[in-house]
C-alpha cells in the first residue's frame, strides 16, 4: 500500500527535506526564514501523529508504511539537526550523538529482525520520550528568537542536550534488552 492517505502523509515528511533546507537560502530576512523552517518543521513533524492515527482509523495500515514511517522521521531529524549545525545553533556533537544514535539503533533492529528477536527492541517509553523532547527542541533552534517572552535558541539548546541525554539513554535500554538474545541465538 504506497499511496494510502496515512503513507503519503508519511512522504511528506521526506519531502519536507529540501524544503525546510530550502527556506534558508531563500531571499527572505533572516527572522522571516527562521519562522518559516519551525513552522514547516512542526507541521510536517505532526504528520507522524496524524498518519499513524489515519491508518488505524482507517484500517489502512501495511508493512510498508510501518517501515517508511520511522525512516521518514529520522531523515527529518537528521536533516534538520545538520542544518542546525551548519547555522551553528546546535553543538556537532549533539548531531553526532543523535543521528549516530539512530545509525546503531537502526542496524540492531534490522540484526534482531534476522535473527528473530525483534520484539526484544520494540520502541519503548524512554524512546517516545526522547522522540518528544528531540521534535520540541528542534523547532525552537529553527526558529532561533523571542518565543512568549523565552529566547527559544536558550530553551531549545537545554531541550536538545537533554534529547542527547536520553538518545545514550534510550541506546543503552536497548542495546541491554538486544544482548541476551544475541547471546541466546547466535553460536559460538
Amino acid at each position: 500500500m504506497f499511496f494510502t492517505i496515512p503513507t503519503l502523509m508519511t512522504w511528506t515528511r521526506i519531502v519536507a527535506i529540501p524544503l525546510i533546507v530550502g527556506v534558508f537560502y531563500a531571499p527572505f530576512a533572516p527572522e522571516t526564514r527562521n519562522l518559516i523552517a519551525a513552522l514547516m518543521f512542526v507541521i510536517f513533524a505532526l504528520t507522524d501523529w496524524l498518519d499513524g492515527f489515519l491508518a488505524r482509523r482507517l484500517n489502512q495500515t501495511s508493512s510498508f508504511g510501518a517501515f517508511l514511517d520511522p525512516v521518514a522521521d529520522k531523515f527529518l531529524v537528521c536533516a534538520s539537526l545538520l542544518v542546525l549545525v551548519h547555522l551553528q545553533r546546535a553543538d556537532v556533537f549533539v548531531a553526532l550523538i543523535i543521528i549516530g544514535r539512530e545509525i546503531a539503533i537502526s542496524a540492531l533492529r534490522e540484526w534482531m529482525a534476522q535473527i528473530g528477536a525483534s520484539k526484544s527492541v520494540a520502541v519503548h517509553m524512554i524512546g517516545k520520550v526522547k522522540t518528544t523532547v528531540q521534535m520540541v527542541a528542534i523547532p525552537l533552534l529553527l526558529f532561533h528568537g523571542q518565543l512568549l517572552g523565552v529566547d527559544a535558541q536558550f530553551l531549545g539548546t537545554i531541550l536538545i542536550w537533554v534529547a542527547a541525554v536520553l538518545t545514550v539513554w534510550s541506546m543503552v535500554y536497548y542495546m541491554q534488552k538486544a544482548i541476551p538474545e544475541i547471546k541466546s541465538r547466535v553460536k559460538h
